[in-house]
């Protein structure tokens, strides 16, 4: 990476315009938009994970930086300890030299796959963390975590630094997307962003000598209870729009969070009926790569981040 690309990424906190939500707010000097975050290294926590997809945790696992709050504030997230706008930063904002710390602790375990989830608003500050792990001579496997709420052109920037493109696909409904996580026009602007994913990675999903990712696009859907047909125009998007060869994860993890536990929609669990559904058009679109997980991943992941370590008692998925 040209030292140039990181100092562009923190001088365009002057008038924020990394995510779709176009802010224009000088974070630099305090401001802060919807995301409610300024130009600090917002980290709720840096942690060892093994319930990402078998081909980026492997036996291992892979280390991953979660930022406090995000660009979507969906009513359902499990992630609801950081995620939420409304409250303060949880923990403290890092210093560089102890997240350089932190991460370098992990890779010097092994560990090769550098995740950051929640990126989307946080575009500088991990363009400026990958820099100094360069310069200290550490080139982990780069992923991108992201909601798929994503701006083109910050993520065209990212081009040559991120090696893998893990976005959700969360809505093909502008309805439920402004319903359930605030942002109507999602459908379009994470199409919009999936596409640019897709231009720089391709549909393949690149593997090492032992099966782990290098490189490409891995796109996850969460199947929500009651939204099949949501569900089935997404993956017709993505087949269609995209690649039926494209790598897909479908999630049955959904449970609801104590915010949406009286939900008259998202207040239950998935059905397997409802699952059975999404998973046959799947298979029927002609898609042959990715992932699908059992419908009992409901019943244990359920990340802690009062805790150190967030998934400590959390199985693989």
């Amino acid at each position: 990476m040209e030292r140039a690309v990181a100092q562009q990424f923190m001088s365009s906190l002057r008038h924020c315009k990394l995510c779709p939500r176009h802010c224009g707010v000088n974070r630099l000097q305090g401001q802060s938009g919807y995301c409610r975050s300024g130009a600090g290294l917002h980290i709720a926590s840096i942690t060892l994970h093994k319930g990402e997809e078998p081909v980026l945790s492997g036996r291992d696992g892979m280390c991953n930086v979660f930022f406090s709050h995000c660009n979507l504030q969906c009513i359902y997230c499990q992630n609801y300890q950081i995620s939420r706008n409304i409250q303060r930063e949880p923990g403290q904002t890092w210093s560089m030299e102890r997240v350089t710390e932190e991460i370098i602790g992990l890779l010097e375990r092994g560990i090769k796959r550098l995740g950051f989830v929640s990126p989307s608003h946080m575009v500088p500050q991990m363009t400026a963390m990958v820099e100094n792990l360069w310069l200290q001579g550490w080139k982990p496997i780069i992923v991108y975590n992201s909601n798929g709420y994503d701006q083109v052109h910050t993520l065209r920037q990212l081009e040559g630094i991120v090696d893998i493109y893990l976005p959700d696909y969360k809505y093909a409904d502008a309805t439920l997307a402004g319903k359930f996580s605030g942002a109507q026009d999602y459908p379009q602007v994470a199409a919009a962003a999936l596409r640019e994913m897709y231009r720089q990675m391709g549909p393949l999903v690149h593997l090492d000598d032992d099966g782990l990712a290098l490189r490409g696009m891995i796109v996850r859907h969460l199947v929500l209870p009651g939204q099949v047909q949501n569900s089935l125009a997404v993956l017709r998007f993505l087949a269609g729009e995209l690649s039926p060869k494209l790598t897909l994860s479908l999630m049955a993890q959904y449970w609801p969070t104590p915010a949406v536990a009286a939900h008259p929609q998202l207040g239950r669990r998935l059905f397997a009926e409802e699952y059975a559904a999404v998973i046959q058009e799947w298979e029927e679109l002609g898609c042959t790569e990715g992932f699908v997980q059992e419908l009992e991943s409901a019943e244990y992941y359920w990340p802690d981040f009062s805790r150190k370590e967030p998934f400590e008692d959390t199985p693989p998925c």
